[in-house]
């Protein structure tokens, strides 16, 4: 894999493309992000969280965006394309000692299909590079979840609406030696 490798923080960094240039693997590419992906990625978390959000109670389609839009950071932000099309976007951001995997989403239509297995494991693959722990949440009941779980990932801590799941540097996984 052709990686650039950008710095993370100042205590670590993670395979990411480097800001000239594109990755492509397997028929997709991460890029990085821009300004102008903010109301696109808002409103692909809007509808990608919709569902959850719905049942958990807790879906307020302005607050979701707003949510995106607040913590945004172009800095720490990939855009996955499939044939020039934003398919997804990944951030991956230090923080507390370790990076956290956040704003991961994927266009409906590219779930199931093994992109976000593909994405999940190029990040990781450069968090255990350079030894890093890695934290995520994800919305009680949600799919993604097993997602999560295939790649190392075990819950940390939880309450009524969120699920903090951390993947320590190396952590074996049953889907990283399978083909997706």
């Amino acid at each position: 894999m052709d990686a650039g490798v950008a710095g993370i923080g100042a205590q670590s960094a993670v395979v990411v493309p480097a800001r000239a240039t594109s990755v492509q693997v397997a028929g997709w590419v991460l890029r990085s992000a821009v300004a102008a992906d903010i109301e696109v990625i808002a409103e692909l978390r809007a509808t990608v969280m919709r569902a959850d959000l719905e049942r958990l109670g807790r879906y307020d389609g302005h607050r979701v965006r707003q949510r995106l839009r607040d913590s945004f950071s172009m800095q720490h932000t990939s855009v996955i394309m499939i044939d020039n099309e934003l398919a997804g976007c990944v951030t991956v951001r230090p923080a507390d000692g370790r990076q956290w995997l956040e704003h991961f989403y994927l266009a409906p239509h590219h779930q199931g299909r093994g992109l976000g297995s593909a994405v999940l494991r190029t990040v990781l693959e450069g968090t255990d590079t350079h030894g890093v722990t890695v934290g995520l949440t994800v919305l009680k009941g949600s799919a993604a979840r097993r997602l999560y779980e295939r790649h190392g990932f075990v819950v940390e801590n939880q309450d009524p609406i969120d699920v903090f799941m951390v993947r320590p540097p190396g952590a074996s996984t049953a889907a990283g030696s399978r083909p997706h």
